[in-house]
């Protein structure tokens, strides 16, 4: 029989075990919600007929590290979901090239004593090139490097984050760049929505030049490249734990 106060110390081990794992994610009792809904999790969508499932809650088998070669080593938790741990993005084994959908649910840890790019970073790269940028912007007048804005290239029509802790959604429609001769002839274009509401609409991604647009071939932190090969999805590792789950892709044939 364990000694009372042994088992004591165990619960009490334990009890601190379990509160250190949720302390990144913390309570968002304090935090001041515009309205009841914003605390909510968006429902998890089922991946269509057809989809190309890239997690499925069970395995990271379709993902590598960013060199391509070594095995991807995000955490695997409970519900099936994956956390960044720290120490380097990761990217799909397969690349994709024309016109796809793909879904990506996340959520961000509640950081209230960090600020700006530290509250929850993480991203959602296009042919790890184009960055769908992952934060806790909750409440803010949204700029291009908050969440859902396209990473220096375009602020979100509206803020239409959730509260920190809960899960969000995102749906981007993406056409990649246009080539002739193995050279860029039209920018690639992406459409989204961030838990249903409609944040870019077909935008270009292009920046505005001195005297003419700039066509964007990668933003901060992309893999970079080829512009008109074809690449994979790649999610970042900022350093703090975002979680992810349930995450698929749909080919669009024209």
């Amino acid at each position: 029989m364990i000694p009372r106060y042994l088992l004591a110390i165990a619960i009490s081990f334990g009890a601190v075990a379990a509160a250190s794992a949720q302390e990144p994610y913390g309570s968002i009792a304090d935090l001041k919600l515009a309205k009841a809904e914003d605390a909510k999790d968006m429902p998890s969508v089922t991946a269509p007929t057809g989809a190309i499932v890239l997690f499925d809650g069970k395995s990271l088998n379709a993902w590598t590290k960013r060199d391509g070669k070594a095995a991807a080593h995000w955490k695997i938790l409970d519900g099936g979901i994956m956390q960044v741990p720290g120490g380097g993005d990761i990217i799909t084994k397969e690349k994709f090239a024309g016109k796809f959908k793909l879904h990506v649910e996340f959520r961000v840890p509640y950081m209230p004593k960090a600020k700006g790019q530290g509250r929850g970073n993480s991203g959602v790269y296009l042919q790890g090139r184009y960055e769908v940028q992952i934060l806790d912007s909750y409440g803010l007048n949204s700029q291009n490097n908050d969440c859902g804005g396209i990473y220096t290239v375009a602020a979100p029509r509206v803020n239409a984050c959730k509260a920190p802790t809960v899960w969000q959604s995102y749906d981007i429609e993406f056409e990649s760049p246009r080539c002739e001769g193995g050279k860029i002839a039209a920018p690639g274009v992406a459409t989204v929505y961030h838990n249903g509401v409609l944040i870019h609409d077909k935008q270009r991604l292009v920046k505005k030049g001195k005297d003419k647009e700039e066509i964007v071939t990668n933003t901060t932190a992309g893999l970079g490249g080829d512009p008109c090969a074809p690449g994979p999805i790649l999610l970042q590792d900022h350093g703090n734990p975002v979680q992810y789950r349930n995450v698929w892709l749909l080919i669009v044939k024209d």
